[in-house]
């Protein structure tokens, strides 16, 4: 029987319990890229709260990624100090820390100015360019102390869009069947795995829920190209990533269904986010199904030390009432913290 609360290993990495903190949109890094003070103090407060690991937030492998502001990025080894040092405070706690690796969306320089390029619109060469990037940028990872890399493919992002049919109209061997589509994560991966010794994991759509894009059988059977290239792990995440309105024991884990169906196809470890507040609920989805761990996102933003409560008191609740207005608040930050009353 699987718990909660035991020592479980995740490819080659040693995770004290079964919760993940999922990758979370912070937006307060430097223009460049690097850490500041707050971002210290979040992932400090994280890795005091109890959580198996942690996958730190968006981290674009582009320095001319100007799809959000306050990305932080592996873009250049001037900033590998600034995430050593992050990495050594999370160590500090004996978390294992992974770095999620994106790109927002890919910029072409035309006449001085940088413009969004679909993949469509992509030379070879400029496919090639951000294979490299991603490569690169887990070199770099490795060198500040990560543990892992997640290769972001979800949530309509670049690579999520890329293997998307709705998105990708090619007819080279970067398009068309979805054996092309996913060539660049099996090349991204493959990359990684030669330079690196770095634990890898992926995020992947269950769907794309928009019409003609990713299906969960398409998840399914890229999950699948990924096992069978060596892929560490898989996250199960869903387009649309947050569903409002979550209540225990009454409609969480709207993304376990999908991740139901990848961990029957694939021999790695498998996590799902989306949606998770009570142990009783976490424990069922662990034993009745092949599933590994639980990634949370934002319960650990009303309680960083949920782990820690629920470890203590296996009847507890999270206090996150999925209102989703942390998306709207600066750092993304719970609108209820320091409050009193239960969500």
């Amino acid at each position: 029987m699987k718990k909660v609360f035991e020592e479980v290993r995740l490819g080659n990495l040693r995770l004290k319990n079964r919760l993940i903190r999922s990758a979370t949109w912070e937006g307060i890094a430097l223009p460049d890229g690097g850490v500041t003070e707050e971002a210290y103090e979040i992932y400090g407060e994280l890795a005091k709260g109890g959580v198996g690991a942690i996958i730190t937030g968006f981290t674009s492998v582009a320095l001319h990624d100007y799809y959000f502001g306050g990305m932080m990025r592996l873009c250049g080894d001037a900033l590998i100090p600034q995430y050593k040092k992050l990495t050594d405070l999370i160590h500090a706690e004996g978390i294992p820390v992974i770095t999620q690796l994106a790109l927002g969306a890919y910029y072409r320089e035309i006449n001085g100015k940088y413009r969004q390029v679909e993949p469509d619109e992509m030379s070879e060469n400029e496919i090639q360019i951000v294979i490299r990037e991603f490569i690169e940028a887990a070199v770099r990872a490795e060198k500040a102390g990560f543990d892992g890399v997640q290769i972001h493919a979800a949530h309509f992002f670049f690579l999520s869009r890329f293997i998307s049919p709705a998105v990708n109209h090619r007819t080279d061997v970067w398009g068309g069947s979805l054996e092309n589509r996913a060539r660049i994560l099996l090349e991204i991966l493959g990359g990684i795995r030669k330079h690196t010794s770095l634990h890898i994991t992926v995020k992947i759509n269950s769907s794309d829920f928009h019409y003609g894009g990713l299906t969960e059988a398409d998840c399914v059977a890229i999950c699948r190209l990924l096992d069978a290239a060596g892929i560490g792990s898989i996250e199960v995440s869903g387009n649309g990533t947050s569903v409002g309105g979550i209540r225990a024991h009454k409609n969480e884990g709207y993304f376990v269904p999908a991740a139901v169906a990848v961990a029957e196809a694939v021999n790695r470890p498998v996590f799902v986010v989306g949606g998770s507040h009570a142990l009783d609920t976490m424990e069922a989805v662990l034993n009745n199904t092949k599933i590994d761990a639980i990634s949370l996102s934002r319960p650990l933003l009303r309680e960083p030390d949920f782990p820690q409560k629920l470890e203590a008191d296996n009847g507890y609740i999270s206090r996150c009432v999925s209102c989703n207005a942390c998306y709207s608040s600066p750092s993304h930050k719970c609108i209820f913290r320091g409050r009193e009353q239960r969500g």
